[in-house]
């Protein structure tokens, strides 16, 4: 079955390559073209209408719609998964309007930027656990979700950015709970047991805390640390998963 998955995206992936050409777009009125714009918005053709805000904002950099071209492109980038341009163009928009009245909103994209990028397709088709991958996208999402709390704590994005600052913690945590268990297959108690320590301080509401105390009650039996070992079961008779 995955097989077959794999062989139909790409075919996909060969048949959208071969259909790729540049597209020109048409030397019209801003107006026009941001019109254009919104109406591929409006109707989620995310592709046409990131064609029509580079088109304005190369053409007219200082005219009636650059800020909003930018912020909709903030946007567009996001839902067409051109997390990098959108990245970039968060910080170019930032440095240039330090205090706009959207800059909770700019924040919040840059979040949820950040988050996308510890998405990974092929890993959502086949289902593979990502617990083990770089987590600096997810540590840069959790600082901007942060920084928005803190400046903008009355925010209308607030109470979701706490919301996934939550999810982003357990993903950290996860991704340390990983480690730990490559150093224990390893037979590298030591690093075990410190990893699953910086856990427990780090993290000690999550799953991945309570998890960790295996891990560690492990590498203390391999290194005949008997007290260390009815140390860590008291934990665990406290903190039941």
């Amino acid at each position: 079955m995955k097989l077959h998955k794999l062989t139909s995206l790409l075919a996909l992936a060969l048949l959208f390559g071969c259909a790729d050409k540049e597209v020109i777009v048409p030397d019209v009125p801003p107006s026009q073209l941001y019109s254009e714009a919104q109406e591929a918005l409006q109707s989620g053709n995310w592709s046409s209408a990131v064609e029509r805000l580079e088109a304005l904002d190369s053409r007219y950099p200082f005219g009636a719609y650059t800020e909003q071209v930018q912020l909709d492109l903030i946007y567009v980038y996001y839902k067409n998964d051109d997390l990098a341009l959108g990245l970039a163009t968060i910080e170019r928009f930032s440095r240039l309007n330090p205090t706009h009245e959207r800059s909770d909103w700019v924040l919040y994209m840059r979040g949820l930027s950040h988050m996308a990028q510890d998405r990974n397709f092929m890993h959502d088709i086949f289902s593979i656990d990502r617990s083990d991958r770089d987590p600096e996208p997810v540590k840069a999402a959790f600082a901007d979700f942060d920084r928005l709390l803190k400046r903008y704590p009355n925010s209308a994005y607030a109470e979701d950015s706490k919301k996934r600052m939550v999810a982003l913690k357990n993903r950290l945590a996860n991704y340390d709970l990983a480690t730990a268990d490559f150093y224990l297959r390893r037979e590298a108690w030591i690093a075990a047991i410190n990893r699953t320590q910086e856990i427990q301080k780090t993290y000690p509401d999550t799953d991945a805390a309570r998890k960790s105390l295996e891990i560690q009650k492990k590498a203390y039996q391999e290194l005949g640390m008997e007290d260390a070992v009815k140390r860590t079961e008291e934990l665990m008779k406290l903190n039941p998963r």
